[in-house]
């Protein structure tokens, strides 16, 4: 069973940064999706970003240049580093793995931004 765990959420002001991480324990196939996504008040959750263990990354138009995905294969964390951030970027953030055909999902974690 793969059991993952999200950290790193808070409130920052418009413009600073926050890194969500997002660890996995369990046994995880070396070929593996990472998706992160959010959720905002009286919204559906919305795709924010991705990444596979092949090298393909994406992010919504919205994100772009300002979020990055990385990750850590040796720790099996994936981080989502979210710079220049803007209060339409407040909701709660969720990482899901995608490997051996099964999805998994984080616990989620509030993120904020606001002055």
């Amino acid at each position: 069973q793969v059991q993952l765990v999200e950290s790193g959420g808070g409130l920052v002001q418009p413009g600073g940064s926050l890194r969500l991480s997002c660890a996995a324990s369990g046994s995880i196939s070396s070929i593996n999706t990472m998706q992160w996504y959010r959720q905002s008040p009286g919204k559906q959750r919305a795709l924010v970003a991705i990444s596979s263990s092949t090298g393909i990354t994406n992010y919504i138009d919205s994100v772009k240049g300002r979020f990055t995905i990385s990750r850590d294969s040796a720790k099996n964390s994936w981080y989502l580093q979210m710079n220049s951030l803007k209060p339409e970027d407040t909701a709660v953030y969720y990482c899901s793995l995608v490997s051996d055909s099964q999805i998994y999902w984080g616990q989620g974690t509030q993120v904020t931004v606001s002055s």
